[in-house]
């Protein structure tokens, strides 16, 4: 067992090198090759900011559609009424519905990974908001999640729309795909998903802004990335 770790480790400290920064398809290529863990780990991007969190001008924050998804089944949880409830469960909404929904989601429960509301129902369900809120699933018109086109949302979340904020120590963790990816899909994946974090805030542009930017798999290594080759 010992053996074939080291052996695992070894390999890894070949192919990696901790001081380098690389272009985006070297690192791709790089974590493709490395030893793999018994399941389909997911690749994940994480991005250190020199910017204030707390400055509402500086926080960064807003959505991308990733060109081909996550790999990731996301449950979707629509609030909605009438007409809306069977436009949602058409368009592939896991939970739908208004007033038992919302004393489900009252009572703790939170199986699902993405929540959206109708303009009518967000009154409704502001009390949600200690619930939802602390988990990053509260509707927010920001982030598209309050909307009056729910087919139109929930396709777009199901198809790889993502949120990304910058968090209280001022990083950006997502995951963009998984490692059965091709190669230039999680390319793709990636570059779309950078491009929006950069063009969400003129402060990201500035070079002193973006501390650091790392790819890794769940089980695997981090390699840092090149920030010039994503700037404007």
């Amino acid at each position: 067992m010992m053996a074939g770790l080291s052996k695992k480790r070894k390999k890894t400290k070949e192919l990696c090198d901790k001081g380098k920064r690389y272009k985006m398809e070297e690192a791709v290529d790089i974590l493709k090759k490395v030893p793999k863990a018994k399941f389909d780990e997911t690749v994940e991007l994480s991005i250190k900011l020199s910017l204030n969190p707390k400055d509402a001008s500086q926080l960064v924050r807003g959505t991308a559609l990733l060109p081909h998804g996550t790999g990731k089944n996301i449950k979707v949880l629509v609030f909605c009424k009438s007409e809306d409830q069977e436009k949602a469960k058409d368009a592939g909404a896991d939970f739908v519905g208004s007033d038992e929904l919302i004393k489900k989601v009252s009572g703790g429960w939170c199986e699902f990974d993405v929540a959206i509301a109708t303009t009518v129902m967000m009154r409704e369900i502001a009390r949600l908001g200690r619930i939802l809120g602390p988990r990053g699933l509260m509707p927010n018109p920001k982030t598209g999640t309050v909307t009056d086109d729910v087919a139109k949302t929930v396709k777009e979340v199901k198809a790889g729309k993502i949120e990304f904020k910058m968090d209280k120590q001022g990083g950006i963790h997502l995951g963009v795909g998984k490692l059965s990816f091709a190669k230039e899909a999680l390319s793709e994946n990636i570059k779309k998903i950078i491009d929006a974090i950069f063009s969400s805030n003129p402060n990201m542009n500035k070079p002193q802004a973006v501390k650091s930017i790392a790819l890794a798999t769940t089980m695997g290594p981090g390699l840092k990335l090149d920030v010039s080759q994503f700037r404007k």
